[in-house]
């Protein structure tokens, strides 16, 4: 029992971080020193059945940060060639 409390505490922290700083799954990976699979399937399978409403509220800002990865990329690339 300790322990799923635990990981339901690691999940609502995920979300609460992504939500409060915009984050990314990599973001959040990195800042809570987990792997982008583990905080992936944190918050897409787990987060869902512990508190939905939650999940909604991530949801949204894991589709936007989704929708803008190719400009950010194509941004970096395009950094990077005005650099040399």
């Amino acid at each position: 029992m300790g322990l799923n409390v635990n990981n339901n505490n690691r999940v609502i922290q995920f979300a609460q971080y992504i939500i409060s700083n915009n984050a990314t799954i990599r973001q959040t990976a990195a800042y809570f020193g987990y792997s982008k699979s583990t905080v992936h399937l944190d918050i897409h399978k787990k987060l869902k059945k512990i508190n939905f409403s939650l999940f909604d509220d991530v949801n949204i800002i894991l589709r936007k940060n989704f929708d803008e990865k190719h400009i950010r990329g194509g941004l970096s690339t395009k950094n990077k060639y005005l650099k040399k």
